[in-house]
């Protein structure tokens, strides 16, 4: 049955197993198919297209390359009292990061400030799944990542050089929704012009470029041959660069041209590094964590009481929403998906 907005409704549940069962059909591993279906389920659940089922087409794409491990077990390197890191051994991300993650929070529970890097790993996935990992234990956390080298740089670049280099941050609030934002250092991110071209909608002004350097709205021009631009100018191009280095060659991984180098053109997911850094108030704090909380809070009524809106509250809407009312899934998309079972 569709609504009235052409959707399929789905109770979460039932998304969460569509996505195992093409997975694990797709040759996954279940730990893979698992939290892979975690992650594109908490996408479409909360409306974030780009991030949601879509992205099981691009991920069974990139299984079907054959470059990509699709049961291989991540492997923890306890560095320091402050520092883990993981080899996703040419997986996916999300099964790497669930595993480190534990070690993640235990070292910043335990020294205040913790790192982990994931190494070698494909990514795909929205960051806010994982900073609510983190926030959801009291955390506060940081994560970024490169992507491949679909972007220019800012100030007379020409040729695509960093990734779309996602950055997001999370803090704990009590009882509540925690404050998260995770957004693209490019002026949209990757899927959100893949949508808008299999649409057939025209892009807004000033997400990208043709070949030939000149603005365009046809998101065909900007993916095939041309490069999409930074949001914010100099400052989104420069905050692209610095994720590129501490995401990269600090932890020892690609760059986004890395990333697309390797890829040789087969269209794959992105392969690179992940940098996460989780802080704990309670430690880094001067003892008085009630009084720290209520100045947080206290920002954060200053900012919703003259109107503003916080990051992430359409997002935690449409959550709402779809645990009382099913899951939105475009009809297009809802038969594609169910194809890759055949």
């Amino acid at each position: 049955m569709t609504d009235e907005s052409g959707c399929v409704r789905l109770p979460v549940e039932a998304v969460h197993d569509l996505a195992f069962r093409v997975l694990r059909h797709a040759g996954m591993s279940e730990p893979h198919a698992r939290a892979i279906a975690d992650v594109v389920t908490a996408g479409q659940r909360d409306d974030c297209q780009s991030h949601g089922l879509y992205r099981l087409l691009i991920i069974t794409h990139t299984l079907r390359q054959g470059t990509v491990s699709g049961t291989a077990t991540p492997v923890v390197h306890d560095r320091t009292p402050a520092v883990v890191a993981v080899d996703a051994c040419s997986a996916f991300s999300p099964l790497a990061f669930e595993v480190g993650s534990r070690h993640l929070a235990e070292k910043a529970r335990t020294v205040g400030i913790a790192a982990l890097a994931i190494n070698n790993c494909y990514h795909f996935s929205a960051l806010w799944p994982e900073i609510e990992t983190l926030t959801a234990q009291g955390l506060a956390a940081m994560a970024m990542t490169p992507s491949h080298a679909w972007v220019t740089p800012f100030g007379g670049g020409t040729r695509p050089t960093f990734g779309t280099n996602p950055m997001a941050f999370g803090w704990p609030r009590p009882d509540r929704f925690p404050y998260v934002f995770d957004f693209a250092t490019s002026a949209a991110a990757r899927g959100e012009i893949e949508l808008h071209r299999r649409a057939g909608r025209p892009i807004p002004p000033g997400w990208g470029v043709d070949h030939a350097g000149h603005p365009t709205t046809d998101p065909d021009a900007v993916i095939n041959g041309g490069s999409m631009l930074t949001f914010g100018g100099h400052k989104g191009s420069a905050l692209s660069t610095m994720i590129e280095l501490l995401a990269g060659p600090l932890i020892g991984d690609l760059t986004s041209l890395d990333s697309l180098e390797r890829d040789g053109g087969a269209g794959g997911t992105p392969f690179h590094g992940e940098l996460v850094i989780a802080f704990s108030p309670a430690l880094l704090g001067l003892g008085d964590t009630q009084g720290d909380t209520q100045r947080a809070e206290r920002l954060f009524d200053a900012i919703v009481d003259q109107g503003a809106r916080l990051p992430s509250q359409r997002r935690f809407a449409a959550r709402e929403r779809s645990l009382k009312e099913g899951v939105p899934i475009p009809l297009d998309l809802y038969h594609e998906v169910k194809a890759l079972l055949d």
